[in-house]
């Protein structure tokens, strides 16, 4: 799963009313999610001095500045069909940004990452600030730390006071996501070592981002007695939108400047990772591109000149183009479910204008 995952990129010199929507219920949302570690952090305490540290940077990475996307949406789903925020929904979505974020921590391992939104991945500052520990020492307990904080997901949803039978079919819906979303990280990495065509990308994507839109949607709707007619609408409008976001990402990754996405381009590229565009540019019907394509996946470092050659051989190949044209069809679809569901128009909106957000980024990159 690449860096962005979950994670929105400002649109430069636009006024977008869901962003302005993200920045007030994520607000809300940090203040609640704040309270809930600083009492998480004093019961370690009690139990280790260096569990009680452990906590602390969990506590410090999940609260690293973002637009709580997947809590948010949480929220605006139940919103939408209830008519009304309370404390009860403000405690879920605590559970749901700590699911979202267990799920970063063991991401940031596997794909050795060593930056997530401004700060150092939990492995990397396990490794680093409590020396002479070493790397083994430092990514296991970061991936102890990601089930702890899995369990902790669980455990604020579990007392956020809606009712029994309700909470237990959020919880279902969690965990079939969490297994989900590790099945298709495996085939993620799988694909790193074997030729990949369209249709298993697709069956790999299907459980990657699209699961945590599914969780992140169908959890408000259930938590507000929604129909069954709208559970199922927001069902596949969540299942298009992650498939839109996920190829919208990976392209970000091929052709975003350092300074804009806050890493280096192309790392896709250099570990051999297998995104949609790269597979259209592999399997292009020009067998040069596709063979000079080939001799940069797996090449650990790529310097500007190789980058840049990279970017023109998925441009050429028709490959860069296949997948936009993939990625709007994907996020129209979305955008014609939502419709079609009963949310509050003020709702069907955020979730309209985000979307569009998603078709009109990939015009940026060419």
């Amino acid at each position: 799963m690449s860096n962005g995952f979950f994670y929105v990129h400002g649109l430069v010199g636009q006024d977008m009313s869901w962003e302005k929507t993200l920045d007030h219920y994520g607000a809300m949302i940090e203040e609640r999610l704040k309270k809930f570690l600083d009492e998480a952090v004093e019961e370690a305490a009690d139990y280790h001095p260096f569990i009680e540290k452990v906590y602390g940077d969990v506590e410090e990475y999940v609260l690293r500045k973002g637009k709580r996307l997947a809590s948010c949406s949480t929220l605006l789903t139940y919103k939408g069909c209830s008519g009304k925020v309370d404390d009860r929904i403000l405690d879920v979505c605590v559970g749901i940004e700590l699911y979202r974020h267990a799920i970063l921590v063991h991401d940031d391992i596997v794909d050795m990452d060593k930056q997530r939104r401004g700060g150092k991945t939990l492995h990397t500052k396990f490794t680093d600030s409590y020396r002479p520990y070493n790397t083994r020492f430092g990514e296991a307990t970061a991936i102890f730390t990601a089930n702890i904080t899995y369990a902790l997901a669980t455990h604020a949803i579990m007392n956020s006071g809606f009712p029994e039978e309700t909470v237990n079919r959020v919880l279902l819906l969690l965990s079939e996501g969490y297994r989900a979303v590790n099945e298709s990280q495996i085939l993620d990495l799988l694909f790193e070592y074997k030729d990949v065509d369209v249709k298993e990308w697709r069956v790999m994507a299907g459980k990657r981002a699209a699961s945590l839109f599914k969780v992140t949607l169908l959890a408000g709707a259930i938590l507000a007695d929604a129909t069954e007619k709208d559970i199922s609408l927001l069902g596949e409008a969540a299942e298009n939108m992650g498939y839109s976001f996920d190829i919208q990402d990976d392209i970000i990754d091929s052709f975003a400047p350092k300074d804009e996405y806050g890493r280096s381009p192309c790392l896709d590229i250099s570990k051999n990772k297998k995104p949609l565009h790269i597979i259209y540019a592999l399997n292009s019907e020009d067998p040069t591109k596709s063979e000079a394509l080939k001799c940069l996946l797996g090449k650990e470092f790529l310097n500007m000149g190789e980058i840049e050659l990279a970017r023109k051989l998925l441009r050429e190949s028709g490959g860069l183009d296949a997948a936009k044209q993939e990625s709007r069809k994907y996020a129209e679809q979305a955008k014609n479910l939502i419709n079609q569901t009963s949310l509050a128009d003020d709702v069907k909106e955020f979730f309209s204008s985000f979307i569009g957000y998603i078709e009109e980024s990939l015009n940026w990159y060419k």
